[in-house]
């Protein structure tokens, strides 16, 4: 069973969405929230798998938010689920830690199929929404087409578990290694590979390894 957290300040929206997951068999709501700060609060007593995340809320915003949660909650799954398609907005949820994002436009079926996929680990893009990402990405260069060439094999390895939507905890556990050593890798990488982030890293990797 899923267990989610719905946060959004439009109370009617937020309670037909629970209303319409609670249909679905493995999804569970276990808590609501109307803006960031409740759902930080709630993020810490609930500890649930899943965070559908508005962006624009009063008190505490959504990014302010995810960031705070991801940093202290790393394993808690944050989808962001908004009107808004601001490259900025997309860009800053996926940099604080957010896995997926979606506009609210997006049918409930659809958003349950991506949440079940966040809960597993792997990044979650609306169609739209990934255009917009890939957009921002640089063009490849030589020597992201020769990574063979420039990345050792464990690197590789790393490198498609952050394409897979896997935190450096994670990782650690999947190849036996300590934080700090994963964390070594991935800077190796984004290094190596001249990306400016791990989310340019993982938007990549999933193109071109997974």
């Amino acid at each position: 069973m899923i267990r989610l957290l719905l946060v959004d300040d439009q109370d009617i929206f937020r309670q037909g969405l629970a209303a319409l997951l609670s249909v679905e068999s493995d999804l569970k709501v276990v808590g609501q929230a109307r803006n960031g700060n409740e759902a930080i609060e709630l993020a810490k007593t609930l500890q649930p798998h899943v965070i559908l995340m508005d962006v624009q809320m009063p008190i505490c915003n959504g990014v302010q938010a995810t960031r705070e949660i991801h940093q202290h909650y790393p394993w808690i799954r944050i989808l962001v689920l908004t009107t808004f398609d601001d490259d900025e907005y997309i860009l800053q949820s996926l940099q604080v830690g957010a896995l997926g994002y979606l506009l609210k436009r997006t049918p409930s079926q659809d958003i349950a199929a991506a949440i079940r996929s966040v809960s597993q680990g792997y990044s979650q893009l609306g169609p739209t929404i990934a255009l917009k990402v890939f957009s921002q990405l640089k063009p490849s260069t030589p020597s992201t087409n020769n990574y063979q060439d420039l990345l050792s094999k464990r690197e590789i390895e790393v490198f498609k578990l952050i394409g897979s939507g896997k935190n450096n905890q994670e990782i650690a556990q999947e190849l036996y290694l300590s934080e700090g050593t994963v964390k070594n890798y991935v800077t190796q990488i984004l290094t190596k590979m001249e990306m400016r982030d791990r989310v340019q890293a993982a938007l990549w990797a999933q193109r071109n390894l997974l």
